[in-house]
């Protein structure tokens, strides 16, 4: 199995674009799974889930973060350092990739389809990905970690 990823590795590092775009972005079920388990973990809480009718989410993620509510709504997937909308991923998606509130992309810290109005508590400043070497950069670290 080893040898197998090393094989894998030195075809990547020879034509990126061999790459398969990221199992979730390919598999409705397995997307569910993973961003339901976003949802769900303390330390994650993906949300809202109605970008039209948060409830009390940025009230809640502000008081974690210690800001302001305004401060919390501009610190969300569309500008989150492993929010990736890259060429590359954007060909990966199924369907349409934007709506009136914002665009999916794919969240490399927690593999699932993300749309760029919501957040999580593991947000970090420095995104989007749009780029398609950095898409590739994500996806080979993401797969060495396991």
């Amino acid at each position: 199995m080893i040898k197998l990823k090393n094989i894998l590795d030195e075809i990547y590092a020879f034509n990126e674009n061999l790459m398969p775009c990221p199992k979730p972005t390919q598999d409705l079920e397995l997307n569910t799974k993973n961003r339901n388990s976003a949802i769900k973990a303390d330390y994650i809480q993906y949300g809202p889930l109605n970008v039209s009718e948060p409830g009390s989410y940025w009230e809640d993620i502000a008081d974690f973060w210690n800001t302001s509510v305004e401060a919390a709504k501009k610190s969300n997937c569309g500008n989150c350092t492993a929010f990736d909308i890259s060429p590359r991923m954007l060909e990966c998606m199924p369907g349409k990739t934007s709506d009136g509130e914002g665009r999916l992309g794919y969240c490399w810290m927690h593999s699932f389809k993300c749309h760029s109005a919501r957040s999580c508590r593991t947000w970090a400043k420095g995104g989007p990905i749009t780029e398609d070497e950095t898409s590739y950069d994500w996806q080979k670290r993401k797969e060495s970690n396991g």
